[in-house]
């Protein structure tokens, strides 16, 4: 983990007893310090209930055993058991991974729980003067000594629980029986890029389960598993795409396409490999591909610019893309009441991966709407080209699926724009930064349409899942939030059952303080929906339903 900067305790610890007239006066005494002196055998149990303890002194006491009550700290940052009769400590220690100093100099110590090597924010572990063993020792006297022995331990220490509990399928409404519906499943998964899997970011997890080749065996057991029939992926490598996802799914079915970061044309072609972007894959028994799309956030930012700085200096230096593929729904997928629809029915699927950063709320959002105006090109000129006798192309009559890592909590701009229609001109999320000028270029009513003070899209997009159905997408130590999504138009589909969250009762219980771990590939959680599309309605000369193409090609 990054390190932050810790002091330590002030050795020079001063104490005042508070007088009987203050205390008569209502004065409060905070203190996050105890020290227990006076050589000390046994420790009362009442210690357990000061959880709002961060610094606990109990050295230079007569202690021989620690009871794993101690773990009931959380907020330990500071834990002294120096010269003391310790010979062996609690694997429960390893829980308290707040500790960022841990002194146990002077004891009996012969072995170490391996448990230790769970304290990822440790910076000081004092073990001088204890009988330890001599393969611990000389690790532990090597240069950063301290943090190759937690990582030693760490990458030893037995994986419990031996499974994962399964995932429920939550079922929301029946198929339609009276008319005939398609339906398929959809994923969304970050799989989280073997470049950014490094111990400084996920500390927590042993290195051998950081390493690509154990997690890419869990990401291909999870994707395919859930057998979607479409599936978004972000944080792709531009070689695992062609060499493991591409090879391994058009075995099963699937054709795919795939995009790198914008920053791919700027490497060498060794770089190149390891830029990560986005895939889609699908069932070619279910779909045909009719048109493929990446959209490249900068360029369309430059394109818009309309001479905005923070737009040329915030969001044109950002590389991320998306991607979208058109996509023909087979015949043979409808069923029902009734036989399939006459008219040829497209679906427009979309995957995006948003910045990272928390403090580019107002890149995330004009990335956002860059990508839906970019969409309602690409559905306009889709629906232009094959809704014979409209008057107008109309690209609310092309159904989109919209997976993305947004980078954005659900109550975000980003996601009030998607679910709403539109956000402000002046939502907080633009920082009070001067966008106003080139906004307009991406709202539905276009440049010279009335703005109303809010910038528009025009696709009706609903979450496939509620904001309290998930705790989280994203599960690390520093942040646990729902930041991936799945987005459908309202107006041609509905959803009928998710992929429900797991246990976390199960993630408390197993002290998972973050994920990836040895059971958990990735520090995201996948989505999984199954979505009813509605055929279009037989209307020619009112696309609003659906693709009207006749039969006869």
């Amino acid at each position: 983990m990054p390190k932050e900067k810790y002091d330590p305790p002030d050795p020079r610890r001063c104490y005042t007893i508070m007088s009987t007239e203050e205390a008569a006066n209502g004065k409060k005494s905070h203190w996050a310090e105890l020290e227990i002196s006076g050589r000390v055998r046994s420790l009362s149990s009442s210690l357990w209930t000061l959880t709002h303890l961060t610094a606990l002194h109990i050295n230079d006491n007569n202690l021989t055993r620690i009871p794993p009550d101690i773990a009931k700290l959380p907020n330990l940052v500071y834990l002294n058991l120096s010269s003391n009769k310790l010979r062996s400590l609690p694997a429960e220690l390893g829980n308290m991974v707040s500790l960022r100093e841990l002194l146990l100099n002077n004891n009996l110590l012969r072995v170490l729980p391996y448990e230790l090597g769970r304290l990822f924010q440790l910076q000081t572990l004092g073990l001088k003067g204890n009988p330890l063993s001599q393969d611990i020792l000389n690790l532990y006297q090597e240069p950063d000594g301290t943090r190759k022995l937690l990582n030693y331990m760490l990458d030893n220490l037995a994986v419990h629980p031996e499974q994962l509990p399964q995932r429920p399928w939550i079922t929301l409404k029946e198929r339609d029986q009276m008319i005939p519906t398609a339906t398929f499943t959809v994923m969304c998964y970050n799989v989280l890029c073997d470049k950014y899997a490094t111990r400084q970011l996920y500390g927590y997890c042993p290195s051998w389960a950081l390493n690509w080749e154990y997690r890419k065996k869990g990401i291909m057991e999870e994707i395919t598993s859930c057998d979607a029939d479409i599936i978004s992926l972000q944080e792709v490598e531009t070689e695992q795409y062609y060499t493991l996802f591409l090879e391994t799914l058009k075995e099963r079915g699937y054709d795919g396409y795939f995009c790198p970061k914008s920053r791919a044309k700027l490497v060498s072609e060794q770089e190149r490999k390891h830029v990560d972007g986005c895939a889609v894959f699908f069932k070619t028994e279910k779909f045909t591909m009719v048109q493929k799309h990446t959209v490249e956030f900068n360029q369309v930012a430059m394109a818009n610019s309309e001479g905005s700085e923070v737009m040329l200096n915030r969001v044109m230096t950002k590389d991320n893309i998306g991607v979208a593929v058109l996509l023909e729904v087979n015949k043979d997928m409808f069923s029902g009441g009734m036989k399939p629809p006459l008219e040829r029915q497209l679906v427009l699927v979309a995957n995006a991966h948003m910045h990272w950063d928390p403090e580019y709320s107002d890149v995330k959002l004009i990335q956002t709407m860059m990508f839906l105006s970019e969409l309602k090109s690409i559905a306009e000129r889709a629906s232009g080209s094959v809704a014979t006798g409209s008057p107008t192309s109309d690209p609310s009559s092309i159904p989109i699926v919209l997976c993305a890592d947004l980078n954005s909590l659900p109550d975000s701009g980003v996601v009030e724009y998607l679910s709403n229609g539109g956000v402000a001109e002046n939502h907080k999320d633009f920082k009070e930064l001067r966008y106003n000028e080139c906004l307009t270029n991406f709202s539905c009513n276009g440049k010279n349409g009335n703005s109303d003070g809010s910038i528009t899209h025009s696709f009706q997009l609903k979450s496939a899942y509620d904001s309290n159905l998930m705790p989280y997408t994203n599960y690390t130590y520093d942040f646990k939030g729902v930041i991936d999504y799945v987005f459908f138009s309202k107006t041609h589909m509905s959803v009928l059952g998710l992929l429900g969250p797991l246990d976390s009762q199960w993630l408390v219980d197993n002290n998972i303080t973050g994920c990836p771990h040895p059971h958990i590939p990735s520090d995201h959680f996948s989505l999984l929906a199954q979505l009813e599309l509605h055929p279009p309605l037989s209307r020619p000369l009112n696309p609003l339903n659906g693709l009207h193409l006749s039969v006869h090609r």
